[in-house]
């Protein structure tokens, strides 16, 4: 029997799990299966913010070390951003290591949104510091290839990511979650800000569209940090 329940979990967290599996698995109490559904979906929800921590972690690097070495505080804040989104994405592997405990998991996930939502008004905050600053300065991007290819990779690997969380946060109905899902979401459009910036920078000499652009986020962050901080769960999200 615990061969076969092993066996079955391994193939709940690649996704093939059939009905037939169900049946044929001997588990004849619908509540035993539904921990092991939800023990997979909290696996694959930890595989999916160990795989953001190291990304966003080697992505700040990358991103300050690049930014520096240019002299481009857009560069510079895109990689802060991206540690914010490690200290959110550790945030939530602690939550999910005890999401096995029913009792405090209600406790556990406004403990979680709230410390989310710290980190949304802390990179709202920054963001406008920064933005609002190079255009009173009239600091213009500089250019950097390394910056732009970075920004291109963001692109294409953020909003992936922010969809799998999304899916995962709503499976497994964790506000927190999705609040991370959404912040990964603002990662996409910071990427696109940052590539913006640097191209209209580098090819038509637009100095202030990257600061410009950025200001128009820092509302939008502002509003989902409050909400969070206030433990308001996302629209889509019941509460638990």
């Amino acid at each position: 029997m615990i061969e076969e329940v092993g066996k079955f979990i391994a193939q709940l967290n690649q996704g093939l799990v059939s009905n037939e599996l169900v049946l044929s698995s001997g588990l004849q109490n619908m509540g035993e299966i539904a921990v092991l559904d939800r023990t997979a979906l909290v696996r694959q929800g930890q595989r999916l913010e160990y795989f953001a921590v190291i990304w966003n972690a080697v992505e700040g690097l990358v991103a300050v070390v690049a930014g520096l070495i240019a002299g481009s505080i857009s560069l510079v804040g895109f990689g802060i951003d991206s540690f914010i989104e490690v200290t959110s994405g550790s945030v939530l592997l602690w939550r999910m290591s005890v999401d096995a405990n029913v009792r405090d998991r209600e406790r556990n996930e406004k403990r979680a949104l709230r410390i989310v939502g710290l980190c949304f008004s802390l990179l709202a905050v920054y963001i406008g510091f920064e933005s609002g600053s190079d255009l009173w300065f009239r600091r213009a991007p500089e250019h950097s290839i390394p910056g732009i290819v970075l920004a291109c990779l963001s692109l294409v690997v953020m909003p992936l990511l922010s969809r799998s969380k999304r899916t995962v946060g709503h499976a497994l109905n964790s506000a927190a979650m999705q609040a991370d899902a959404k912040q990964t979401q603002f990662c996409t459009y910071l990427s696109a800000i940052l590539l913006l910036g640097l191209v209209l920078n580098a090819v038509f000499g637009l100095w202030w569209a990257d600061p410009a652009a950025a200001l128009v986020m820092v509302p939008i962050i502002a509003k989902e940090g409050i909400e969070r901080l206030q433990g308001k769960t996302c629209d889509d999200c019941g509460a638990k």
